[in-house]
């Protein structure tokens, strides 16, 4: 069990520090050259696990004093450092009394319209990094020798590039080892993969996703892990899929909700024979009748996970169902659509994230478009780090009539074919009949729609589709009105 204080933990009141005492020092003070850290060792890994462990058990204040010492670091490093915070920052008064949100916030067009300037090194540039991502045999590799760069969807109709030290891998890997699987599951000697554990990831693998990713980078680190760790693509077909994952026979399970959902149906009809001991979703929202759902179809605990490309372990879910954010580490300011922050109990409109952990390209206040609550009340696992809820993405399955009968489409995979082989990022796909869709795009995009309709219909008829129709709308994306988010997929006739 979590080790709980002597007093029960405070509710929590905010996510990130409201103020910074006298003592600290200026944010404008002189800084010492900086050099990148390794990629990736035995030593990184070593302070980053003494670190989270100790920080674990930490108590509401005591999180938050870390967390202001490590803010005060961050922001003096970008000002000395970072070309594009040097123009944000630079008017930031030296006054003891300044807060996180009197800090500009930073957006994903703000980050790519000028890549380099947001990183701490002058070595990389564009052409570099961009040669870089379009190699998928480099998937898991360190750029440069010395960093990770994971890309993000376009779901905001710009995609982003994202650069990562090797202290940050090291501190991402330790959350993952010590608090999402050490803290929540059942007792055992933690680690990231038992002897007897075969783990795999149901995703988008033609890219530099974080998830991908990291698969590979541990399995190029760690060999004898290879075989134990696999991932498999959510385009193929499904019967492909069942077969290639009845073969391997995984213990563990990752996938976005709507995939797991598909996979469930296949467990169900007998076609699909896991043993799982559990099921690990994220990346979309997990809804209480979803996760019960998956539970009982594949009679294992579904478990939530919390990350992005910005900071890969925002949160993780304790043994009472409740994600808590690793707040010594990341920061999350729920605001509303004035950029004011919500009270506990309160949906956001957006989040707001400050890595403290990464120094080559610093995210201070980045706005990740993610909506939270914080809940007001202390968690009953004893945990002092803030417990949240996440309404994250929410597209539709699609649900199309073939030759051989129905054809479900995930979000993630039709997403991932508009934007990786249409190279398509503000689009939105509505499925308005049974044979029938309607794509959407913005005006920067508009002369790519046509092809894009031959890419998405190649891609259907692999799965037994051809003869859908795609029409392509004079109107640009639709967004929602009370939220002014954007669902890129979007099922428009009954089930």
């Amino acid at each position: 069990m979590i080790k709980t204080t002597a007093r029960p933990p405070r509710p929590p009141q905010a996510l990130a520090p409201s103020a910074w005492s006298r003592e600290q020092p200026d944010v404008g003070a002189a800084v010492e050259p900086w050099r990148p850290p390794a990629y990736f060792n035995a030593a990184q890994w070593a302070r980053a696990a003494g670190d989270v462990w100790s920080g674990t058990w930490l108590n509401a204040e005591a999180i938050a004093a870390r967390a202001r010492q490590r803010l005060l670091a961050l922001l003096r490093f970008a000002r000395g450092h970072v070309p594009l915070h040097q123009r944000r920052l630079r008017d930031l008064p030296a006054a003891s009394a300044l807060r996180l949100a009197d800090l500009p916030v930073l957006r994903k067009a703000d980050l790519m319209a000028d890549l380099p300037a947001s990183l701490a090194v002058s070595d990389l540039d564009r052409a570099t990094i961009d040669a870089f991502l379009a190699d998928h045999a480099l998937i898991g590799t360190p750029l440069a020798g010395r960093f990770a760069v994971w890309t993000s969807s376009g779901s905001t109709g710009v995609p982003g590039i994202f650069v990562h030290d090797g202290d940050a891998l090291a501190v991402y890997d330790a959350l993952e080892l010590l608090r999402f699987r050490g803290l929540s599951v059942a007792p055992r000697p933690a680690g990231p993969f038992m002897a007897s554990e075969r783990y795999a990831m149901v995703a988008a693998l033609e890219g530099h996703f974080a998830g991908i990713a990291t698969v590979e980078r541990l399995r190029r680190a760690f060999p004898l892990l290879a075989s134990y760790v696999r991932a498999f693509s959510v385009l193929q077909p499904m019967p492909d899929l069942v077969e290639q994952l009845n073969r391997y026979r995984p213990t563990l399970l990752a996938a976005y909700p709507t995939v797991a959902e598909h996979l469930a149906e296949e467990q169900a009809a007998g076609r699909l024979r896991l043993s799982l001991e559990e099921l690990w979703c994220g990346g979309e929202s997990l809804c209480a009748a979803t996760r019960e759902a998956l539970a009982a179809a594949f009679h294992c605990r579904v478990r939530e996970a919390y990350g992005a490309s910005e900071f890969l372990s925002i949160a993780w879910l304790c043994r009472h169902d409740r994600l808590h954010v690793n707040a010594d580490w990341v920061l999350l300011e729920g605001v509303d659509a004035r950029g004011q922050p919500v009270p506990p109990g309160v949906p956001s409109h957006t989040t707001l994230l400050t890595n403290l952990a990464n120094r080559v390209q610093p995210l201070i206040r980045y706005d990740i478009g993610d909506s939270i609550t914080v809940l007001p009340a202390p968690c009953a696992c004893g945990s002092a780090l803030p417990a949240i809820e996440v309404q994250g993405r929410c597209d539709d399955v699609l649900s199309l009539s073939g030759r051989a009968g129905r054809v479900k489409l995930t979000p993630l995979a039709l997403a991932t074919v508009l934007e990786d082989d249409a190279h398509l990022n503000d689009f939105q796909l509505v499925q308005t009949g049974e044979r029938r869709l309607t794509l959407r795009v913005g005006a920067a995009e508009r002369a790519r729609a046509s092809a894009a309709c031959a890419v998405l219909r190649a891609y259907l008829q692999r799965l037994d589709l051809a003869g859908v129709r795609i029409d392509v709308d004079a109107a640009p994306p639709q967004r929602e009105a009370a939220s002014g988010k954007l669902r890129r997929v979007v099922r428009a006739v009954a089930a």
